[in-house]
């Protein structure tokens, strides 16, 4: 079945969610066991869009989202149903409506599929770029790896905001300014830069508070030495128990965070829908920012 037949079919009870709905909303990601707080919700009805359906009493019990992220990928999140509104329906409709909108604005539907969600999604065209896994370490982590000769790692500021920008369209496939913007002030405390002696810069990572723990993502950089250094630096200095989402590619980064007595009961599959975008490769992603906000 194509997509906008799937969502045809389906009974028509969608409203358009809107950033006040985000507290409401959190009662769906909090069920399921996610990470998500109301400004994660916020900022991607800020930035992006979703549907949702209500309940007898006005409660969410679904949604799915799509944040834009550049002319020629949006990214879908968030697709909940909770417990006893599942096997209905309702997750297909909200998925396949945000597909089909997607599509209709001429970009390609991007998303981080779990093991359970991948057999969904691959009836329905997307196709696998790369495996990762989410990492968990218990705080308390104290030493930073040193990064490669010639490069120093230190906190960013927001006077480094213009250039870790520019940096992230450059080396992540995404034109996500916004979200970059919001992550270094949200979280000042995990945020870094790895810088040359001449100035540039070589990569940078951010991270964000959690309902359950702070995640620390994106780290973007020039080779795995330098994310390696960024991210330990991050969670040096961090002072709860840490998520990160790492792919599965970064042998060296894996292996570090093993040292570290971190642990990886959760993969996730990034997928596409659509024609290749430069996410395909993700040689210069170490951490992605999260499967909601890639």
């Amino acid at each position: 079945m194509a997509v906008s037949d799937a969502a045809a079919a389906a009974p028509r009870r969608l409203e358009r969610l809107q950033p006040r709905d985000a507290e409401g909303l959190c009662a769906l990601s909090i069920e399921a066991g996610w990470n998500q707080v109301a400004a994660d919700w916020r900022l991607m009805l800020d930035l992006g869009w979703g549907y949702g359906v209500r309940g007898p009493r006005g409660q969410w019990i679904a949604s799915a989202l799509a944040l834009p992220l550049g002319p020629t990928i949006s990214w879908i999140s968030m697709v909940l149903v909770t417990q006893p509104a599942r096997g209905h329906g309702l997750g297909t409709h909200l998925l396949t409506r945000c597909i089909a909108e997607v599509e209709a604005s001429g970009a390609a539907a991007g998303l981080d599929a779990t093991e359970l969600g991948r057999p969904i999604y691959q009836p329905l065209g997307f196709r696998d770029v790369y495996p990762l896994s989410r990492w968990h370490a218990q705080q308390g982590l104290r030493h930073a790896v040193a990064p490669p000769g010639g490069i120093v790692v230190r906190a960013a500021t927001p006077d480094d905001l213009q250039r870790i920008c520019a940096y992230d369209r450059s080396r992540s496939g995404f034109a996500r300014s916004p979200i970059v913007t919001h992550l270094l002030t949200r979280a000042p405390a995990l945020a870094r830069i790895a810088e040359r002696a001449d100035g540039t810069l070589a990569g940078y990572a951010l991270g964000r508070d959690g309902y359950r723990a702070l995640h620390v993502g994106p780290v973007v950089a020039e080779d795995q030495a330098t994310g390696l250094a960024l991210l330990s630096s991050a969670f040096a200095g961090a002072d709860r128990p840490l998520i990160v989402d790492v792919p599965d590619r970064h042998g060296e980064i894996r292996r570090w965070l093993e040292q570290q007595g971190a642990s990886a009961p959760r993969g996730y599959m990034r997928m596409l829908r659509g024609g290749s975008t430069r996410i395909d490769d993700g040689a210069h992603i170490f951490a992605i920012a999260g499967p909601e906000l890639a």
